[in-house]
């Protein structure tokens, strides 16, 4: 046998190229060999001829031809790449089923609060009849599903972006306040497990969310939406004042907003002047709930009996206000809020957990800061939460992520030159040393161990700045220290922490905003405790005796514990309720702008 005959050489070349590519995929599944093994390059398929190839020329000038594939090139570029420019949406000149399937999520979009028409930017039905009508003829087959498998890709991309990594990217916008760490979603690699070409543990084969708290948000938009498209909710009169028991026309309206019902067997009700004219069909906050199909009548003095006082509670609970069952002040502001704007506070918050990170850490910190609460999760699971009290609107707790790395016992607090300069200085100009002994407060030179006692009076306190500064203020430790007994520590460049406080009547207030931007927790002891369950010799006997002893003390955590201080107004409870909070920054109204006039 002459081995060196061209036809051998060529069967010879086939074989070892078919061996090398299906070995390189040893690691796939059946399907996923024969897949590779249909689109390779030469070999002759089902409806005749090669599956055509494309290459990096052809995917940047078809991409870059169109506005809202740009964004997308590096997304195409990598995905073609990683299969050596096969195309991706073809087996045997067949299109494979996740095309339709992902050109019909797109056409639900909406559901998502986005915008199908943003891309629908081919006619697909045209192309695909066009590649039908072509399917004998190759010379114009191929170009054809070149093109469509380059149209597939750039609108998978462009809707991909927006639905796991948000429409607005907001660090690039400065007016949001939005430093948690970044979504690192590889979209190619989430295309090649659409395609069955990868394995995953995410649901990007589905098309589905990453997070449970969007899809339940999701969940909550279609019941709202319904609600929306029945004649929204009826508006209470801006002067109603309801206690338990009371007898007036506007309780037919309130029965109506919270349980979409009427009392039975009386009269029409009186509609208020500014309520809708259109019928009202409503229901608590509950995403699951069906809105009332027909509405009974009422006496115009219907009476606030315990069925709707009940549920009125469970509204001012759902909305962060004091459960006392008394309508008016915020609870009627809030019963008052259009459905329109709950829609688009739904939307804001579902765009916000597109920039989350696809996958928290098992264990973790989080606080809400609009709910001013802390939620300690282990496992995946929530142990425990807490009030907390956050910054003021002129000093805002900034929203970002971090790990916590110590806690740190009877500790001092170093007093910020913004403090200094805007709250303290002429007192302390006026007399230094009787003001801080007052506040038990000294100035010292140097940190830790090292720092040493400065005479206050030395220091021009009247004509100080920032760039003069060489000295930290501190108040000792003891009961008006104000970081209380601990603090908590997440190293980080906006110098934010945790910590106790010694005014512990604050945290009876629905509305905690008080601070100078650091978080005061309710609990200390019980987070610290916490934190330090591994931590050999560091009980909470441990703990207090530390604490009484006046003496600080810095205790490095076991393990460094992530720390994500966020910002949502909407989700929806362990029960189903839909919940809803003040947007207490401007964060929201900030991320609308962007998001709404895109």
């Amino acid at each position: 046998m002459n081995l060196f005959r061209p036809a051998f050489l060529t069967t010879l070349l086939f074989w070892l190229l078919s061996l090398t590519v299906l070995t390189s995929a040893s690691s796939c599944s059946q399907e996923q060999k024969a897949q590779l093994k249909d689109a390779l390059p030469g070999v002759a398929s089902k409806a005749g001829g090669a599956q055509p190839t494309l290459d990096s020329v052809y995917v940047v000038k078809y991409m870059s031809a169109e506005p809202k594939f740009k964004d997308q090139i590096e997304w195409a570029k990598k995905f073609y790449r990683e299969r050596d420019f096969r195309l991706g949406w073809f087996r045997n000149h067949e299109l494979v089923p996740q095309a339709k399937t992902m050109l019909g999520v797109i056409g639900k979009a909406a559901d998502e609060g986005l915008d199908p028409k943003e891309y629908k930017t081919k006619d697909f039905d045209k192309l695909f009849a066009d590649l039908e009508a072509a399917q004998n003829d190759s010379t114009k087959r191929n170009p054809l599903e070149k093109e469509i498998d380059v149209a597939l890709s750039g609108t998978y991309f462009n809707w991909a972006s927006d639905f796991y990594r948000g429409t607005v990217n907001p660090r690039q916008v400065k007016t949001i306040d939005w430093q948690v760490k970044r979504n690192k979603i590889k979209l190619h690699k989430a295309l090649m497990t659409i395609l069955k070409e990868r394995e995953s543990t995410y649901p990007y084969y589905e098309f589905e969310p990453l997070h449970p708290e969007y899809d339940q948000l999701k969940k909550a938009l279609a019941n709202y939406r319904d609600i929306q498209r029945n004649g929204g909710w009826p508006t209470l009169p801006a002067t109603t004042k309801l206690k338990p028991g009371q007898a007036t026309p506007a309780v037919a309206l309130l029965r109506q907003r919270l349980l979409g019902t009427q009392a039975p067997d009386a009269a029409p009700a009186t509609a208020s002047a500014d309520a809708s004219a259109a019928p009202v069909q409503t229901v608590a906050n509950n995403p699951t709930a069906t809105p009332a199909s027909t509405t009974k009548t009422t006496a115009p003095a219907e009476k606030y009996d315990a069925e709707l006082v009940a549920a009125v509670k469970d509204f001012q609970t759902q909305n962060g206000l004091k459960a006392d069952g008394l309508v008016a002040g915020e609870t009627l502001r809030l019963l008052n809020i259009p459905v329109a704007q709950r829609i688009d506070q739904l939307i804001l918050n579902m765009e916000r957990w597109r920039w989350i990170p696809k996958k928290f850490e098992p264990d973790y910190l989080l606080v809400n800061i609009p709910d001013y609460k802390l939620h300690v999760v282990e496992g995946n699971k929530e142990v425990f939460d807490m009030r907390v009290i956050v910054g003021k609107t002129l000093n805002a707790t900034p929203v970002f992520s971090d790990k916590m790395e110590s806690v740190v016992m009877a500790p001092y607090w170093n007093v910020p030159f913004s403090i200094i300069d805007k709250e303290m200085r002429y007192k302390l100009a006026a007399n230094p040393q009787a003001y801080l002994d007052r506040l038990d407060m000294e100035v010292v030179k140097g940190w830790g161990a090292k720092a040493t006692p400065i005479d206050p009076s030395t220091i021009d306190w009247a004509n100080l700045t920032q760039a003069k500064w060489k000295y930290t203020l501190r108040r000792r430790p003891g009961p008006k220290n104000d970081l209380g007994d601990v603090k908590f520590i997440f190293p980080n460049s906006q110098d934010i922490y945790l910590h106790d406080t010694p005014h512990d009547e604050l945290f009876s207030q629905t509305k905690r905003g008080f601070s100078h931007g650091c978080v005061r927790v309710e609990e200390p002891l019980k987070l610290a405790e916490y934190l330090l369950r591994n931590k050999p010799g560091w009980d909470l006997t441990k703990i207090e005796e530390t604490i009484a002893g006046r003496k600080e003390q810095y205790v490095s955590l076991p393990k460094h514990l992530p720390v994500y201080l966020v910002y949502f107004t909407a989700w929806v409870d362990n029960n189903g309720n839909v919940n809803f909070r003040d947007d207490i920054y401007g964060h929201d109204k900030a991320l609308a702008k962007e998001y709404f006039n895109n």
